[in-house]
């Protein structure tokens, strides 16, 4: 078929609708949000739950782990029974995950862990659909890649805003004490998530693609406890022990459960995604690109609001700043990027995005945390966000065009998959690596110090030896320190003693100081290797790679509009 006929045959085919554009980038707004949020108040949540460094990486990959396990199911799930619908569930359970986090009473973890995992598995219904929605009513390279820039922009923008939000509503005072101010931020999410909803409702066009489709749940079920067993694996490692009976099971179960999902989707009949796909080689090598790259990507967000929240104290508005360095550039390249996925070979934007995260995070290990001003590494995070925004449009771009767009559903949906495995593998792994590191130079630094041992027994003995009204709070002090690094650093050196003159307190904090800025240094290195392996990959693989300006319609889903 001709360039003639696709036209004019394109021409039959459902127009992506303002309303519908909207309604996507919206949630896709929100969504982002979400994963965003706890960049700048880690520090204010650490201080006020009395959190261990371990159940502080959990915080931000409790929202990531139901949108990994979940995205191939609800891709399906919008294909089957209607986007629309879909769209407006997800938003409706980032508000009621918001809402919990929002009402977490002091001390209760849990609450707020129950309430990120609601959140994320909203989160989980939005991403894949809102590009499947996109899909659906585009049918040429420009259109796409023009609709997929501006969702792209929105996701930058949710990355852009949310710190701000977070820096500026920690600044109101909250009852529940001194740190407890980072509950609004989930309320502003609550709200956010309201906005997306009734938006949704209104305005977006109904799509769906439910030819060949079906749930296929033991596909679900055997994906879902592999993945989840390999992060848990990851993440308690740190705390637990690499050696323990509970992380190697872990890793030993995501091993026979993620062989057993292969085996289950090449059996049956309708699987939850064509492993098929894999044997494309743009799909394919797209999908290795996008787990290196977003790993590398959130590694390095995580690690830069460690770094300044919990490590060197910025406040949550302070700490806000760094994270709009981060993001500022998907704002500003935003019309560029558009321009150079219809000019350039998209393989070529890929690896260049891909080398722009490496050089970044090259440079942001080699500044120590003892440079303690943002003016240090305000340049590492611009060149990392600049890259962020290149390679996330082209990622999206790259894999979705890869197939027919009655698949663009399940596409979108393995695509959305990988992309948030290696963002959920980003906090776990580097700080696995950092909390790690810094615990073995700890306790080296200990073993080596006979004066610091001695020190650190009359700190450990210290609520023994305190008035009754005081030993709350010192015991509380002694519970953070013996919970790990980010414990040990948060705990104050001196504290003013009866007469009013600084004493003597934490033993630990100058130590654990220099260990957990080695350790996040190791961190920022790890994504460096990951983003410069990626951009490799795609300017060998992709790059002499020449992709098509039309879908032919044949191809095309038959969605049923609203």
């Amino acid at each position: 078929m001709d360039q003639t006929e696709t036209t004019a045959a394109d021409t039959t085919l459902p127009k992506l609708t303002a309303g519908t554009l909207i309604a996507a980038i919206t949630a896709c707004f929100l969504a982002q949000v979400g994963v965003s949020i706890p960049a700048v108040i880690n520090g204010y949540i650490n201080q006020d739950l009395h959190l261990s460094s371990t159940t502080l990486t959990w915080v931000s990959d409790a929202f990531m782990v139901p949108v990994t396990l979940l995205e191939l199911s609800f891709g399906v799930v919008g294909d089957l029974f209607g986007r629309k619908r879909l769209l407006a569930i997800g938003s409706v359970l980032v508000l009621a995950g918001g809402l919990l986090s929002f009402f977490t009473p002091s001390g209760e973890t849990a609450i707020l862990l129950t309430g990120q995992v609601i959140a994320g598995t909203g989160a989980a219904a939005i991403f894949p659909t809102s590009v499947a929605m996109l899909a659906a009513g585009t049918h040429t390279v420009r259109d796409r890649a023009h609709a997929i820039s501006i969702w792209a922009a929105a996701l930058t923008a949710g990355g852009f805003m949310s710190p701000l939000i977070g820096g500026v509503l920690a600044r109101i005072h909250h009852s529940g004490g001194e740190f407890a101010s980072w509950r609004y931020a989930f309320l502003a999410m609550a709200v956010l998530a309201i906005i997306s909803t009734v938006v949704t409702l209104a305005w977006a066009q109904d799509s769906s693609s439910p030819h060949g489709r079906s749930l296929d749940w033991p596909g679900q079920i055997t994906v879902a406890i592999g993945i989840f067993a390999l992060l848990f694996g990851v993440i308690q490692g740190a705390e637990d022990g690499w050696g323990s009976i509970q992380v190697v099971g872990a890793f030993v179960l995501a091993v026979v459960f993620l062989i057993a999902f292969v085996v289950v989707e090449l059996r049956v009949d309708k699987p939850l995604i064509q492993l098929q796909l894999f044997s494309n080689r743009m799909f394919t090598v797209s999908a290795i690109v996008t787990v290196l790259g977003m790993f590398a990507y959130l590694g390095t967000a995580y690690a830069t609001s460690i770094r300044l929240s919990a490590i060197q104290e910025y406040t949550p508005l302070k700490t806000s700043v760094g994270f709009v360095l981060l993001n500022i550039m998907g704002v500003v390249l935003f019309p560029v990027s558009t321009r150079m996925l219809q000019k350039l070979n998209p393989g070529w934007v890929l690896a260049g995005g891909m080398a722009l995260i490496g050089v970044g995070n090259l440079a942001m290990a080699a500044i120590p945390a003892t440079h303690l001003g943002l003016g240090a590494i305000a340049l590492p995070l611009l060149v990392i966000g600049a890259g962020f925004k290149t390679a996330v449009t082209a990622i999206t771009v790259v894999a979705v065009n890869s197939v027919p767009t009655s698949k663009a559903g399940m596409a979108s949906g393995a695509t959305s998959m990988l992309r948030d495995f290696g963002l959920t593998l980003g906090p776990a792994i580097v700080g696995a690596i950092a909390l790690t590191s810094a615990a073995n130079r700890i306790s080296d630094k200990i073993a080596s110090s006979s004066t610091l041992q001695k020190s650190l027994s009359q700190f450990y003995a210290a609520p023994g030896h305190v008035p009754a009204a005081e030993r709350p709070k010192v015991a509380e002090a002694v519970a953070a320190v013996k919970s790990g690094p980010l414990g040990q650093n948060a705990v104050p050196s001196q504290v003013p003693g009866a007469d009013g003159k600084m004493q003597p307190f934490n033993p630990l904090k100058d130590v654990a100081f220099h260990a957990l800025s080695h350790g996040y240094a190791l961190g920022y290195l790890v994504c460096a290797i990951a983003a410069l392996l990626a951009a490799v990959i795609a300017a060998v693989l992709l790059g002499g790679r020449q992709h098509d300006h039309a879908f032919a319609p044949q191809e095309e889903a038959e969605p049923a509009t609203a």
